[in-house]
């Protein structure tokens, strides 16, 4: 089991790790839209904060010498059902394999943040 870290992806705003590598396989930690450079939430429209959300974690995943077409799981957590349309239209121009995914509305997310997503990826 390996930690994996790099600056250009949030630091973690908790006792957790940006990723995990088991093996062949890396699990991602969620990603709110927190701007790297300063490690502040960066509030936006749904399209903004997924895009900042999936760049976070593609420099996860580059650290980790994998990317986000090696995705087999991910998990969406989103504070208002509502936003699906458009975060979905932000996803599917970063996922073209098409991995395996669930979608959840929830109460409350960190910092009021409207989007959450974590992965699992083959390396």
């Amino acid at each position: 089991m390996k930690q994996i870290s790099t600056k250009k992806a949030p630091q973690a705003i908790g006792p957790y790790s940006q990723a995990i590598m088991s093996g062949n396989i890396v699990f991602c930690s969620g990603q709110i839209a927190i701007d790297p450079t300063t490690n502040e939430y960066k509030t936006g429209t749904i399209t903004e904060e997924t895009t900042r959300v999936i760049e976070n974690l593609k420099a996860v995943l580059d650290k980790a010498n994998t990317g986000l077409d090696k995705a087999i799981k991910v998990t969406v957590y989103l504070s208002n059902i509502d936003n699906f349309i458009e975060m979905n239209k932000v996803y599917e121009k970063y996922f073209s394999k098409r991995p395996a995914r669930s979608t959840v509305e929830v109460s409350k997310l960190p910092k009021g943040a409207r989007v959450e997503i974590d992965l699992i990826a083959e390396r």
